[in-house]
């Protein structure tokens, strides 16, 4: 489960993939699959969500990590290049980007 609070050493990616309405449920499929059947099972994978705006333009995924070094490495093995490939044909593009928690409200 993602944890939210200031001052954690986990790494926060949030990745916006911005599509046309035609697409967002075969994209948002595709990466359904890639969490259950891969990236879940990665080394320091913490917990990830996945939302999409109402009118089916934008898919923002959240997802945090142990540690920097276990995204990377996620990202570069071979089943999730092959997996990018793929979902990069659904979308007109895509970034994925790390942040640090500056500050959390409950």
């Amino acid at each position: 489960m993602p944890q939210i609070s200031a001052g954690s050493d986990i790494q926060t990616v949030i990745t916006t993939f911005d599509l046309t309405p035609g697409t967002c449920w075969d994209l948002l499929e595709e990466l359904k699959d890639a969490y259950e059947s891969f990236i879940r099972h990665q080394p320091g994978f913490i917990g990830a969500g996945l939302h999409v705006n109402d009118a089916q333009t934008r898919i923002a995924n959240y997802s945090q990590w142990r540690r920097r070094e276990d995204f990377l490495a996620m990202l570069r093995s071979q089943e999730m290049r092959i997996r990018t490939k793929r979902m990069s044909t659904l979308c007109k593009s895509f970034e994925p980007v790390m942040y640090d928690v500056a500050e959390s409200f409950d």
